[in-house]
């Protein structure tokens, strides 16, 4: 098989940092206030004005993000939440951490989003929330999934991991339910290497997050060491430590500034993989729905054995050979042995997320990558397919 000439190796979800984030963590750094802060605040600030959020708070992870608002909703031992097998681990982990017990509701094979009608067959008594993950940037359905809520008087959290730009009939992802949860890592549309957000139209709710997230302390505790003097606080929950930095803003302020612009960016080098991918013996992602955005936050293939002549994985070792580095989003969640074991959870009954688990990689879709870089995924995909 032929090798390609570049020998750098394209790292998979390489952000694009510019001078000014340099600056503004520089700027932090000298000014002594590292941990959370006013730049904090600021970003707060700039994050719900962006998704057209009234209330927000900002903590250290997506995943953090997610446990605090389940947390929130006083989950009690046997409280089941509804969510899909096709999502990264947090999604379920944090569903176990806040007590509850989480269902897999299966996905829509060709959106790979939750199915609103397989969210209704999971109910039951004991059904507590509903927690959709927008997938790869697509909104999912959310007009009947709040209905179906609505209907069973079930709280709803949105997992926006992937769906900072996205928006569903005019309004942003993470607005519809009753948090709505997002992800600054490395590999995010805007990236504060680690971080989070919370986003909630109930000020009360989120002054509780920001309560659990440092330590269960009184309101505005880390305000206790400014120059306004010493403060006293009181613990009045047993939280976590979930803060964000001062640092993780300063980068955070500045990624979302530009996250229009990125957007766009990504957006040209999605048409130029559509274009390129036509041909090839694979699936590619589906056309966005009417009056959504998708985010444009992973670029997949579906990689099926029998016309491909190779499975997913095997593509996966040929682009490294090739340089580039690819991903795999996600293997369904009862693929992994924790869950299967201690939930008795069968592949049989996900099968469309179990399928799409096993024949789905994501190619590297970062606003920093050129078009030669671009070119030569294309010219990897080719290569590694017999094209």
């Amino acid at each position: 098989m032929p090798v390609r000439s570049k020998d750098n190796f394209l790292v998979f979800g390489a952000p694009l940092i510019g001078q000014d984030e340099i600056d503004e963590v520089v700027a932090s750094m000298k000014s002594g206030w590292l941990g959370t802060g006013p730049k904090v605040a600021r970003f707060e600030k700039d994050f719900s004005d962006y998704v057209g959020a009234t209330h927000a708070a900002a903590c250290n992870s997506c995943t953090a993000a997610l446990h605090l608002s389940l947390v929130a909703l006083g989950l009690e031992p046997g409280d089941e939440v509804i969510t899909t097998p096709l999502t990264f681990c947090a999604s379920v982990n944090a569903i176990i951490h806040a007590g509850g017990t989480p269902v897999l509701a299966d996905v829509d094979p060709v959106t790979q989003n939750i199915d609103p009608e397989a969210i209704r067959e999971k109910i039951t008594p004991r059904t507590k929330a509903v927690l959709p993950v927008h997938f790869a940037g697509r909104s999912c359905d959310m007009d009947p999934i709040m209905a179906i809520a609505h209907e069973h008087g079930l709280k709803v959290v949105e997992d926006c991991a992937h769906a900072i730009e996205t928006t569903y009939k005019g309004r942003h992802a993470g607005t519809f339910g009753d948090f709505g949860c997002f992800s600054f890592y490395v590999t995010k549309n805007v990236c504060t290497g680690e971080g989070g957000m919370v986003i909630a139209r109930d000020e009360a709710d989120i002054r509780n997050i920001k309560v659990l997230g440092l330590h269960g302390m009184s309101a505005d505790a880390w305000k206790r060491f400014s120059d306004e003097g010493y403060k006293h606080y009181q613990v009045v929950h047993a939280g976590f430590k979930y803060n964000m930095m001062d640092i993780q803003a300063a980068i955070g302020i500045h990624q979302l500034k530009r996250v229009e612009e990125n957007f766009k960016r990504r957006c040209e080098i999605w048409d130029m993989y559509q274009e390129a991918f036509r041909a090839l013996p694979v699936g590619t992602p589906a056309p966005e729905e009417p009056d959504t955005r998708h985010a444009r936050h992973l670029y997949t293939l579906m990689i099926d054995p029998v016309a491909c002549g190779l499975d997913r994985d095997q593509v996966l070792v040929r682009l490294t050979k090739e340089n580039i580095g690819a991903g795999v989003h996600y293997l369904a969640v009862p693929e992994h042995p924790y869950y299967r074991d201690r939930y008795g959870w069968k592949l049989e009954d996900t099968p469309h997320a179990v399928a799409l688990g096993r024949e789905t990689l994501s190619l590297p879709l970062s606003a920093k990558l050129t078009d030669d870089d671009v070119a030569d995924v294309i010219e990897a995909v080719n290569l590694c397919l017999g094209a």
